[in-house]
Parts: C-alpha cells; sequence; structure tokens
C-alpha cells in the first residue's frame, strides 16, 4: 500500500478510516494579491434550469425513459454532445476563464489566468478543501472544505467569496441530473447525502455500508448512478430517485482504490480509475456484472473526456503520466510522460478542448498539457496539496458536478 504524505481525512468523533487518503462561488479577480475573505459577502443562488442549447429533436419513447426533470441528451447516442468547443450556456458565456485549484494542506484555492499561466490571486477557504465544484445551474462553484464540513461558495462571475455553507464531511460533489438534489461523498462518515440543491439541507443519508466514497458517474437515463470507495475496494449501484442502495460489489483485486468513475459516450461502458490496480476497471452498468481490468499506468486516478468524444485521458499520478484511450475501440492509443516526472491528478480539459489541466498532487504544481501530442505547455506553482482543480467554465448546458461533468 502506498504511504500518503498528507494527514489522513481523520477527525476526532467520527468514524475512522483504516487508510490515510490521499455554490455559492468566486472567479479570479484580475490583481494577484491575496483575497483574505475577511468579510466575505453573503450570496444567494436558484437551481433554475439552464437554457439548452438548440439541439436535434429526441424521440418521444426515449425521453419517456429519462428520470423525471432531466433535460433529454442532445444526441442520445453520445452523452457529451451538449460539451463541444463554443457550446457555452448563456449564463456562463461572459464568465472569465480561469483554473480554480483547491489546495488541500494550505487551505486556499489559487486562481490561474490560463492564458498567461499565473496565479492571479489566492483565496482563502476552509480546512482540507478537496475539489471546487460547479453547481447544477452553473452559476456557482463550491470549494468541498472536507475537514472544516462546509461549502464555500465561488462567484465565477465576479470574483466574490461568499458565506460558508455547513455541510458534514463534503469530500466530493455531485448534483442529480434533474438538478433537485446535491450528492455529497461524504468519505469518512460512510454515508451518500442527498441534500436540497437550492439550501444543501438533508433530504436523505444512505449508509454507503463501504469505505472511502469518492467519485461517481450518471447513467444515460439518470435513474442510477455508480461509486467508487476508495479504502474498501468496492462499487456501489445507488437509484438517483428513490435515493437507495441497489447493488454492491468488491473490484476483484485485493488492495484495490478506485477512484474517479466516467461514464463513456454511448453510456455502454463505465470506467473506474485505480490508483493500485494501476488501471481502469471497465464495467457494464446496467448488468452491474464483474469489472474487467485495463493496465494504463502506476497510481491511475483521474478520468477525462475529449471535446469531440473521441477519447478518454487518464492521469497515472503514480508515474508522471497520462494515458489516451479511444473511446471507439476501448484501446490504449498514446501516452505522454510529463518531463522531469510529476504526480498528475485531478482537472478537466479547456474550453476549446485544447489544453488538459491537472493537479500535480504531491508537488505543489498544476500541469498545463497540450492534447494534440501531449507535450507540456507549462508548470504553475501553487499551495501545497492541490487537488480537485476546476477548468471554468466550461461547455454543458447543467453540471454533474465533481471538477466538471457536464450534459
Amino acid at each position: 500500500m502506498t504511504t500518503h504524505p498528507f494527514p489522513s481525512r481523520r477527525r476526532p468523533g467520527r468514524t475512522s478510516l483504516f487508510l490515510a487518503g490521499c455554490c455559492l462561488v468566486a472567479s479570479a479577480a484580475c490583481g494577484s494579491a491575496t483575497n483574505d475573505a475577511a468579510k466575505p459577502e453573503p450570496v444567494t443562488s436558484s437551481i433554475a434550469p439552464v437554457d439548452p442549447a438548440p439541439a436535434p429533436a429526441v424521440p418521444v419513447a426515449e425521453t419517456a425513459n429519462l428520470l423525471p426533470g432531466m433535460p433529454p441528451p442532445l444526441d442520445p447516442k453520445d452523452l457529451y454532445a451538449a460539451d463541444r468547443p463554443g457550446m457555452f450556456a448563456d449564463v456562463v458565456k461572459d464568465f472569465p476563464s480561469r483554473v480554480y485549484v483547491p489546495n488541500t494542506e494550505s487551505n486556499t484555492v489559487s486562481v490561474i489566468d490560463p492564458t498567461t499561466y499565473k496565479v492571479i490571486e489566492t483565496i482563502k477557504v476552509g480546512h482540507q478543501p478537496q475539489h471546487v465544484v460547479p453547481s447544477w445551474d452553473l452559476k456557482t462553484l463550491w470549494v468541498n472544505n472536507d475537514l472544516g464540513d462546509t461549502l464555500t461558495p465561488l462567484d465565477p462571475a465576479t470574483g466574490k467569496v461568499g458565506t460558508p455553507v455547513p455541510v458534514e464531511d463534503p469530500y466530493n460533489l455531485y448534483f442529480t441530473p434533474d438538478g433537485k438534489y446535491a450528492v455529497v461523498m461524504a468519505s469518512m462518515d460512510r454515508q451518500v447525502v442527498f441534500r436540497d440543491a437550492h439550501t444543501m439541507a438533508v433530504v436523505k443519508a444512505i449508509p454507503s455500508e463501504c469505505a472511502g466514497v469518492n467519485h461517481a458517474d450518471f447513467s444515460p437515463d439518470g435513474k442510477y448512478f455508480i461509486v467508487s470507495c476508495e479504502f474498501s475496494g468496492e462499487l456501489l449501484k445507488i437509484d438517483t430517485a428513490e435515493m437507495k442502495l441497489l447493488a454492491k460489489q468488491k473490484i476483484p483485486m485485493s488492495g484495490a482504490m478506485p477512484q474517479d468513475v466516467k461514464i463513456s459516450p454511448d453510456g455502454r461502458t463505465w470506467y473506474i480509475a485505480d490508483m493500485m490496480a494501476d488501471g481502469l476497471w471497465v464495467l457494464d452498468g446496467d448488468t452491474f456484472g464483474k469489472p474487467t481490468r485495463l493496465r494504463t499506468g502506476k497510481g491511475a486516478h483521474g478520468l477525462y473526456p475529449s471535446r469531440d468524444s473521441k477519447s478518454l485521458y487518464i492521469s497515472n499520478r503514480g508515474e508522471g503520466s497520462i494515458s489516451v484511450l479511444d473511446f471507439a475501440t476501448g484501446a490504449l492509443i498514446a501516452k505522454w510522460h510529463l518531463p522531469g516526472g510529476g504526480s498528475p491528478d485531478m482537472g478537466g480539459v479547456s474550453a476549446d478542448g485544447k489544453v488538459l489541466w491537472l493537479s500535480g498532487r504531491y508537488d505543489a504544481e498544476v500541469y498545463a498539457i497540450d492534447t494534440t501530442d501531449g507535450h507540456l505547455l507549462a508548470r504553475v506553482p501553487v499551495g501545497v496539496g492541490p487537488h480537485g482543480l476546476c477548468v471554468y467554465p466550461q461547455p454543458g448546458r447543467y453540471s454533474l458536478g465533481h471538477t466538471g461533468v457536464f450534459r
């Protein structure tokens, strides 16, 4: 088992884990000074439907089978059809382009201008920020202060910091496809918690019956989602509308540590990164049968589809590389190594699809990688323990959460 240079997400009075683990809103201001956020301004947000981009008609028979209230897909054969370059929702089209980097050990968010590769602002947030998550309505960025038991809202339009909202153990955050609920991955509390997306009040908490719930993705119809359990090497299948556990399975490898979860554009295949399996688990989500293993590189961690829905970028944190998978064939077609090494972790793809941004988890830096050939464009120094960075804004009609899963 690998050692972790950072403290455990353990806290007094909570369920302990046997292994140390690895909106409302602030976009970057244009200055380079540090923002102390001494007097945060309250920010309000409503989770209102976002006007979708023009879309081809979807057959009634297909829309009738969706989770009620979920926007119909632009293309039933491509879940990422709304994520093409330039397809910004009206609500985000005037937001300044920024990269938001939560530094878990510095308790800050570094804000990078992607045109200059420079940190232009440092925002103080709560204790151990893990991810920066776009809200379902795209108006807010939520900083998940895991050990601080709060969500700090950042406004990507104005750069203002809102009043933190009390939320227990917010290691990661997702939103149901209908926009009704926020789903908190309460890793240490061993719960998947459904909260009202407007108020963050608890609606229902599901005991995970596994250790270290952390990442997820939703089925094409929105009716279920699959969750990885990092510390017990398990996967969960959860009913979205009923808010109940449907199934659980153990990954078929001793010591497995599943991480990020992503579904293929056609909705047929699920990929689960596993840092101890040094690759991906490939799964049929509908049958939830035994997954198969695909090696990509040491410490496989983050998963990011390309803007054309053709490729999946896989960050191999343990060896400083990025593997590229072809969705059509399920085969690996390239591997890009960071010169001098590094620890590529979580991140996202630029709005135009030309740059893959990844945090350097153990190196206090961020990597900007050219997606045409994988060469390194820049290393940007940030705080200590950079983790779930968010590139924002991005194309898409609504957000399913994490560092930016858009439909």
